[in-house]
């Protein structure tokens, strides 16, 4: 089955089984724009659980994903304006009953998930609503400023049960300082997820930021699943 609606000038595509009528995990993606379809290809081919998958599209991405404001990265680049926990009420009191609404039959749980900068956000989430005990952080944008000592420093308002983080392993490899520390970061959040017992695991795929892009996500989807 697959469906779309807009809401709120947010574009929504759902994906699931034909063949499915019992509850089965939603995973929720916030997707920058068309990967919907690609991303639930792959995790077909990689053999995921059988699931539903719901992806957003058409948020502004650097103010709708951001947790606070930053500068531009670059000269002439747009600045990030933290507008996180607007887009965060939007996506749990009104996306998601609509989603759930679509659904043959209501949802085991809910995962969160994203890639870059939807990443961070999907990381962002659980300190601030109990909705998403299942994380997928591909490729997060774990360089933004003083998100680590967020992360340590904020309780949660739900402990997820899986938390999967992944990287291209030249991500790190820029001159650019800020983006240089997205490795190390990343792996200081894995480390702190560990701690908290918290079922984590950090995974390195060959290549930059925009290599497999659909993949990654799929892998880290099938991740937290489990068996």
């Amino acid at each position: 089955m697959t469906e779309s609606f807009d809401l709120e000038e947010k574009h929504i595509e759902i994906f699931t089984d034909k063949s499915t009528s019992k509850s089965l995990p939603l995973v929720l993606l916030n997707t920058f724009a068309g990967e919907a379809k690609c991303v639930w290809q792959k995790c077909k081919e990689i053999e995921c659980q059988p699931f539903t998958l719901a992806c957003i599209s058409g948020m502004d991405w650097n103010a709708d994903l951001s947790p606070w404001d930053i500068p531009p990265l670059r000269k002439n680049d747009r600045p990030f304006s933290g507008k996180a926990d607007r887009y965060l009420k939007f996506l749990t009191e009104k996306a998601l009953p609509a989603i759930s609404q679509k659904l043959p039959a209501p949802q085991t749980y809910t995962v969160l998930a994203g890639y870059s900068l939807a990443g961070l956000f999907a990381l962002y989430a659980p300190h601030k609503t109990k909705i998403f005990p299942r994380i997928v952080a591909a490729s997060p944008s774990a360089w933004f400023p003083r998100f680590v000592d967020f992360v340590k420093n904020t309780p949660f308002a739900i402990k997820p049960d899986r938390i999967y983080l992944s990287l291209g392993d030249s991500e790190s490899k820029t001159k650019n300082p800020l983006l240089s520390t997205v490795q190390a970061n990343t792996e200081i959040l894995e480390a702190f997820y560990t701690s908290q017992k918290i079922k984590s695991i950090f995974e390195l795929n060959n290549g930059n930021h925009f290599a497999e892009n659909e993949l990654r996500i799929a892998k880290g989807i099938k991740w937290v699943l489990g068996e």
